[in-house]
């Protein structure tokens, strides 16, 4: 019953974070549920902003919202080149890039067997351009 209780408290977790993306207009959401397939973590949060400033702004409304529901983060990195922000959760990491950076490190594809989460499978009600977005 724990593992199920640690898995609920993650998906919220997931949820907060990917609203809090969507909420600052990031592109090209996706969730990756890698639990099994690596030991350092169970989640990917991926997105992508079209300048530092939007970036660095994705990131701040990320760590804020989880703050404000009582979720610590235990890093912060890239914040001050703002072309890839890493977010530590501990269990969930979230990056936060430019096009290229994204494109350069494919996390996309180097997780390719990861199971992709739609955002409607975490109660996540996404505007439409956005759902048209990730249907690319």
């Amino acid at each position: 019953m724990a593992q199920e209780e640690s898995t609920i408290e993650a998906q919220k977790i997931v949820r907060i974070a990917a609203e809090a993306a969507l909420e600052t207009k990031a592109t090209e959401l996706t969730i990756l549920h890698v639990e099994g397939l690596t030991s350092f973590c169970d989640w990917f949060i991926l997105c992508n902003g079209s300048n530092t400033r939007q970036i660095q702004a994705i990131a701040k409304r990320i760590v804020r919202n989880l703050k404000e529901q009582g979720v610590r983060t235990l890093g912060v990195e890239g914040m001050e080149q703002s072309r890839w922000i890493l977010i530590d959760l501990g269990d969930i990491l979230v990056h936060v890039f430019d096009d290229p950076m994204r494109g350069y490190y494919d996390l996309d594809g180097l997780w390719m067997d990861a199971p992709r989460v739609q955002l409607e499978d975490l109660d996540i009600d996404a505007a439409p351009e956005e759902l048209a977005a990730r249907a690319q």
